[in-house]
């Protein structure tokens, strides 16, 4: 357990202060009563069971303002938290050919222009991260619930170089397993080792997770972007590809090299396939649709900081009124 506000313990020196100055009052009123009375004052209850009622009233009442103070300095405490959540992941193809106006006006700013979209309209309890490639993978936001951050991190975006699907797509599985291997506040990574070995089981059968896939298809390296979508397979994690650009292309003019580049949809049909996903062509009239029609959600624990004031300073306030009444009830007066 933590506290917001440590500084406020010092207010628990009053705690023992009140207590010399209850004794002190206490005597005095004793050494008034035997004043005017010429007689000790008489002492009541005298039973030691008697005896330990009335001082569990003090206690209590005493044991009630410590417990208050340490509301004032507001703890917290991370425990684990259950509710129902669903995650969706968009990853974006960010390479040079992104930047082609054969999709108004690039076809980068078609895709966020999509993806905002898809953010908009993110049913309760669905969390959404953004993974960003080229020549090489890189998350940019851990899957969340916050909506402004994901919508910051896709207008961040802009082509840069070459691309490796495969990259892409293994950092975005990389990215969904760690979110749920814990809640980390700021999540970044660049690629590095291959997501560790899991369980296998069929295509598409986590249907609590969605990876939605903006590229035109085109791949600059070696990897097979298939092999690579095997990993989210493998997992049960579902593509929903959506194809960016035309397939007939239009020449892009890049440092003074004017190169041909077009929509790839058989690479991106068989990504789909491969994870029993979809292909969704450009002009799609319901892009979100597509992507939340079997989004589920599941049972999961995220642990959380959680503020325990109310807590804490009910039980204060239980302890205090306990310990009033019984000394009412013993002596009728408060303590």
């Amino acid at each position: 357990m933590t506290l917001l506000w440590p500084a406020a313990l010092v207010l628990l020196v009053l705690v023992p202060l009140g207590i010399l100055l209850t004794r002190r009052i206490d005597a005095r009123r004793r050494l008034r009563v035997t004043a005017l009375s010429g007689t000790l004052a008489p002492v009541t209850n005298t039973r030691p069971a008697h005896r330990a009622l009335d001082r569990m009233a003090g206690v209590l009442v005493v044991v009630a303002f410590g417990v208050l103070i340490v509301a004032l300095a507001r703890p917290q405490a991370t425990i684990a938290v259950p509710r129902l959540e669903g995650t969706l992941m968009l990853t974006f193809d960010v390479s040079a050919s992104m930047a082609a106006t054969d999709a108004e006006p690039s076809r980068l700013e078609a895709a966020k222009a999509t993806a905002r979209e898809i953010v908009a309209r993110r049913p309760q309890g669905v969390v959404i991260g953004v993974v960003a490639f080229s020549n090489a993978g890189m998350t940019v936001q851990a899957p969340t619930q916050d909506t402004a951050a994901v919508l910051t991190a896709i207008d961040r975006l802009a082509p840069t170089e070459g691309t490796s699907l495969a990259d892409g797509i293994a950092s975005t599985v990389e990215t969904i397993e760690a979110s749920r291997a814990a809640t980390p506040a700021d999540y970044y990574s660049s690629r590095s080792p291959d997501p560790t070995e899991a369980p296998t089981v069929d295509p598409g059968s986590d249907a609590s997770t969605v990876i939605v896939l903006f590229s035109d298809g085109e791949n600059t390296t070696d990897q097979e972007p298939a092999s690579a979508a095997q990993l989210a397979a493998d997992r049960g994690m579902r593509f929903v590809v959506m194809g960016q650009g035309t397939k007939e292309g239009v020449e892009l003019d890049l440092d003074g090299f004017v190169v041909q580049t077009r929509l790839d949809e058989a690479t991106l049909t068989r990504i789909a396939d491969v994870t029993a996903g979809t292909y969704v062509a450009p002009g799609d009239a319901d892009p979100a649709g597509t992507v939340y029609s079997d989004l589920e959600r599941r049972l999961v624990a995220r642990t959380e900081e959680q503020e325990l004031t109310a807590v804490v300073a009910a039980l204060g306030l239980l302890l205090l009124v306990a310990g009033t009444a019984l000394s009412l009830a013993r002596t009728g007066v408060v303590p």
